[in-house]
């Protein structure tokens, strides 16, 4: 969330930087909120002394031996000071909420290195690793080969849950999870990030911590009611990013660097229509996450840093992919500066997006209250960045289609072998297992 003094000052220039992503910032009513907080803080300050100064003139005039009556106005006149009071707090309750509602609702403030634009099309491309594979025949999709194989149950997920639910079977099953076991590897023996498990439903303070909520209600899966209203997760990035909610860390311990290979559940409302074949836009999916948590300076030079992390997810897979810097207007809420991970595809001759890494700055800090102190105790601000490190399912789409061969089959990534214990899927779905 902002700090809506910082906003002020910036004036115009937060105005212009906020409207590069299509928000229009109402300065006028900000400023009037945040007027209306001071004053109403102003208003109580001032009320308290006086009931000081009326409660201190009580009991001279008690100890001094004044008439019954005089006290007596003296207390009826305190007691009608503390009624004011607590109108007063109610005024700044309902000011500060009015204010805290308003800010909540403020996007992220783009970095001047998001080139303009609202759309994919105006996305800068960054650069490409890997050669799009020349397979020589007409590629099949990753649904028709899964499916041919008996790998990949769409028809059955769908009869469990609806659409845009997948079922992996045998082989296909352990694809999934020899992913995740690499990712997570890869990750925690190479780039140093401590694993989690989390859990997967959480609270509305802590989806509205890390910026779901409000502004994403729609795209949320919401269970109970009461005290046990809680969310699913639409990415791990929340409970990895909120468990340091209302927590000062240590500088000396910055940056830190956290994974989790969860579920990930989005209704995907607005979404009809685009890639609803196969696994590609799912309402259940897992995914392993990367969060880094930095000091607020650090935060441009650790997004270069999990860029490379996430890049090297696919470098070790042999998978083609491309980096784009996203357009100011086409980035999340959260964000103040994005890359995309696109993987090819080859049944779309084209690259699909397969990672987001962003660089979120004190945004999401501010909204939980994380904050930084060192060794002398001062106090700082801290940046939260986020990013997958990869899904699973848009990876297993992208090994299907990148790695088949004309004959049906499907060869597997060296880097899967030792955690998949074959090397192939025949036509059939049948694995060569590794000697």
């Amino acid at each position: 969330m902002h700090d809506a003094r910082l906003l002020i000052e910036l004036g115009g220039e937060a105005q212009r930087r906020l409207a590069r992503r299509g928000y229009r910032l109402d300065l006028a009513g900000l400023e009037a909120m945040s007027s209306r907080r001071s004053a109403a803080i102003g208003a109580v300050d001032e009320l308290r002394a006086e009931s000081k100064r009326a409660a201190g003139e009580v009991g001279r005039a008690a100890k001094a031996g004044a008439a019954s009556d005089e006290v007596d106005a003296l207390k009826e006149h305190a007691r009608a000071l503390k009624d004011r009071i607590r109108e007063a707090e109610d005024e700044v309750d309902a000011a500060e909420t009015a204010l805290r509602d308003l800010l909540l609702t403020v996007p992220n403030l783009p970095s001047d290195d998001a080139p303009d634009g609202d759309s994919e099309a105006d996305a800068v491309e960054v650069r490409r690793s890997g050669e799009p594979p020349a397979l020589g025949f007409t590629p099949r999709d990753h649904v028709e080969i899964g499916e041919a194989m008996g790998i990949l149950d769409l028809g059955r997920a769908a009869k469990l849950s609806g659409a845009r639910f997948s079922v992996t079977r045998g082989p296909g099953a352990v694809l999934e999870r020899a992913l995740a076991s690499f990712f997570l590897a890869l990750h925690t023996g190479r780039h140093g990030y401590t694993e989690f498990s989390v859990p997967y439903l959480v609270t509305a303070p802590t989806m509205t911590g890390t910026g779901q909520l409000p502004k994403f209600e729609e795209d949320l899966f919401r269970t109970g009611t009461g005290d046990r209203d809680l969310y699913l997760i639409p990415t791990a990035e929340v409970p990895l990013t909120a468990m340091h909610a209302d927590e000062i860390l240590e500088t000396e311990s910055l940056p830190r660097a956290y994974t989790s290979w969860t579920p990930c559940f989005r209704s995907e409302a607005g979404s009809y229509g685009r890639d609803t074949r196969g696994i590609l836009r799912l309402h259940q999916f897992s995914k392993v996450e990367l969060v880094r948590v930095c000091a607020a300076d650090a935060s441009r030079a650790e997004l270069e840093v999990m860029l490379g992390h996430a890049e090297a997810c696919l470098q070790e897979l042999g998978l083609a992919y491309r980096v784009i810097r996203l357009a100011a207007g086409d980035m999340g809420f959260n964000a103040q500066l994005t890359y995309d991970i696109e993987v090819w595809l080859p049944s779309q001759d084209t690259y699909r997006e397969i990672s987001s890494v962003s660089d979120c700055g004190t945004f999401q800090a501010r909204r939980s209250g994380i904050r930084s102190k060192d060794a002398q105790g001062h106090r700082g601000q801290v940046a939260t960045l986020n990013g997958s490190g990869l899904p699973i399912g848009r990876t297993l789409a992208a090994v299907l289609e990148q790695c088949q061969a004309e004959d049906g089959s499907v060869t597997v990534p060296e880097a899967l072998v030792p955690f998949t214990g074959f090397r192939r899927l025949l036509p059939d779905g049948t694995p060569e297992t590794v000697l």
